[in-house]
């Protein structure tokens, strides 16, 4: 496998972002010697698979042998970024006597060489036939979660089944329906060996997610990293930037926000570093190495953490300060109802759409904090800074001026 698209830090295991298993390459951007495509290039490091492309691949080859009788293996999948993976698979079961048909597959996660307590388990996508004009139905099968309660990109009472993973199977459903003749109309339920028991060491049971693991990922590709070898990288692609004479760069917490930045400013890819969750790696090197104008983006709620003063925005190593959250909304404006029930919140962005409802810029003020709190770090260092912060389809909820 070659680069991979996706930042570090996720919630699903202990390392970096959830990975999952299977075989093909991961091919990244090309051509410029620098930048995020560089950066991942030098950790050196070999990425996995999101649990969400993962089930896809499951859903694919079941799916398949569902129409067809046969279980392509390995089975092909596209990525969001266009990526072509294939994946081995380790079930197959095929049922079409009975009344209700239906067809399992399961493929092996593979956490590459990130320490990810989700590595090994085996993710099933179990697909019943519907009526004509069913669409495409989730469940949660043993091993994954179930909503409980709000302020996550899913509905109380909804699986644990991330937006991004459930539009892939639904896209490659539809593929394989349509060159069939047919619509796609089927019930997916997603399982997760050991799901449950592995979940206990995830976020999942304090943020409300119960019963098991998340099904996740925004491009399908995880990468992994040590702390050194991706601080090492980032210094690497600011050297590159400065060389070619970038005077604008962006460190962005992923892929959503990078392409968010690039929507914003149409950035070179030279010019984008990926940040992750090491913000105070980006701010102390260019502190030493100027350039004229930096824009931090990433998640509400990961840039929260940086206004509050964190420098690693890891989920291990720092929280979401609700507290700070309540007083940034008191000064704009919050009353003591509402301020405690942002305090109270389940999530960070459980605690924006409070304040978004009653009108108070919870996201700008973050923004200027975090804003403020780079401007703190850079030391008088002779750089501009401005600040987005994105939700989880990355729309912009809050920037910062430029300072």
């Amino acid at each position: 496998m070659s680069t991979a698209e996706s930042g570090p830090g996720g919630s699903a295991g202990t390392g970096g972002k959830d990975a999952s298993g299977g075989t093909g390459g991961a091919g990244g951007k090309g051509g410029a010697g620098g930048g995020r495509d560089a950066q991942l290039k030098h950790t050196g490091l070999r990425p996995g698979w999101t649990t969400g492309a993962c089930a896809t691949a499951a859903a694919t080859a079941a799916y398949t042998a569902l129409l067809t009788g046969d279980f392509p293996d390995p089975v092909t999948i596209t990525l969001p970024k266009g990526q072509t993976p294939a994946f081995a698979l380790a079930i197959e079961e095929l049922d079409t006597e009975g009344a209700e048909r239906q067809a399992t597959a399961g493929v092996v996660k593979d956490a590459g060489d990130d320490p990810d307590v989700t590595h090994g388990a085996l993710i099933r996508v179990r697909v019943r036939a519907l009526p004509p004009g069913s669409g495409v139905r989730f469940r949660a099968g043993p091993g994954v979660g179930t909503v409980t309660r709000p302020g996550l990109p899913l509905d109380v009472g909804e699986p644990a089944i991330n937006p991004v993973p459930r539009e892939m199977m639904r896209e490659h459903l539809g593929r394989v329906a349509a060159a069939h003749g047919i619509t796609a109309d089927a019930e997916l339920t997603v399982s997760a060996d050991n799901g449950e028991e592995i979940a206990r060491s995830t976020w999942n049971p304090r943020l409300g997610i119960l019963g098991g693991l998340s099904i996740l990922g925004t491009t399908g590709i995880v990468v992994p990293y040590s702390c050194s070898a991706w601080i090492d990288s980032i210094r690497r692609g600011i050297d590159v930037a400065r060389a070619a004479g970038r005077t604008h760069v962006a460190g962005c917490t992923g892929s959503t926000s990078e392409q968010t930045v690039t929507a914003e400013y149409a950035l070179p890819d030279d010019a984008l570093l990926d940040m992750g969750d090491f913000a105070g790696a980006v701010l102390k090197y260019i502190r030493r190495h100027p350039v004229e104008r930096l824009t931090v983006c990433g998640g509400f709620a990961k840039l929260s953490k940086l206004a509050a003063g964190h420098l690693d925005l890891h989920s291990k190593r720092s929280q979401v300060d609700k507290g700070f959250l309540a007083l940034l909304a008191r000064e704009g404006g919050a009353g003591e109802e509402l301020a405690s029930a942002v305090a109270h919140a389940n999530t960070g962005l459980a605690a924006l759409q409070l304040c978004t409802a009653q009108g108070v810029p919870l996201g700008d003020l973050v923004a200027a904090a975090a804003r403020d709190q780079a401007i703190g770090v850079l030391r008088g260092a002779p750089v501009a800074v401005d600040v987005i912060c994105i939700d989880r389809a990355g729309t912009i909820v809050g920037r910062s001026g430029i300072r």
